[in-house]
């Protein structure tokens, strides 16, 4: 991903920029720097700010042939004084993801468990190395009537994770990683097909919806 970036690193904090810790500059950084399938438009979005001192977030929607499959967010907390909530770490990633699905799924009983799975099956595959994760899955189903009654049902999956990201094995933090699992979560939910190993990934473009 190219990021236009007009101001500092998005910091989602209050205090000056020369106050934001190298670490997390360093880590939103990797953020920006993240490779997503050419499905994935992704931008940077207003973090929140009375979570952590420090955040930084981006939303994506995933379009396939012209149309939005699905859609998520992400956000990047920081506090350099650690958190318990947070398994003793000073990061910590809030995932979204939302996904059209047939009507028909709706009433698996296992659909659920197999969405959770789609995420820690992305966090394995990029060596996102995680603790503490924990979340949801929702299942959303629309029914139109009267005049309506045409448009048939609609049906949605929406997970909601968030996970602590740990230092791999060389004792680096690489976000980069998380955010490049959560593209492929938001992928997978939308039954994109795994891209077949040896192929390149093309990054996706930024800024570049509607042309």
């Amino acid at each position: 991903m190219v990021v236009r970036q007009e101001t500092p690193p998005g910091t989602g904090a209050s205090s000056g920029s020369s106050e934001v810790p190298s670490e997390f500059r360093a880590a939103v950084l990797a953020m920006q720097s993240a490779t997503l399938r050419p499905e994935i438009f992704c931008e940077e979005m207003p973090a929140p700010q009375r979570i952590a001192p420090y955040a930084s977030a981006l939303s994506a929607d995933v379009t396939v042939d012209d149309t939005e499959m699905g859609t998520g967010r992400l956000i990047l907390l920081h506090d350099p004084a650690g958190n318990d909530a947070w398994g003793g770490g000073t990061f910590r990633c809030v995932a979204y993801a939302r996904a059209e699905i047939d009507v028909e799924l709706i009433t698996d009983q296992m659909l659920g468990e197999v969405g959770w799975s789609w995420l820690l099956e992305a966090l394995a595959a990029h060596d996102a190395s995680y603790i503490a994760a924990s979340g949801t899955v929702t299942r959303v189903a629309t029914e139109s009537f009267g005049g309506m009654a045409d448009e048939g049902g609609t049906a949605q999956l929406e997970i909601r994770a968030s996970w602590t990201p740990d230092a791999g094995e060389d004792g680096v933090l690489d976000v980069g990683a998380h955010v490049e699992a959560w593209g492929e979560l938001l992928c997978t939910a939308v039954g994109l097909p795994p891209v077949p190993d040896g192929v390149a990934v093309m990054p996706s473009r930024r800024g570049q919806r509607g042309r």
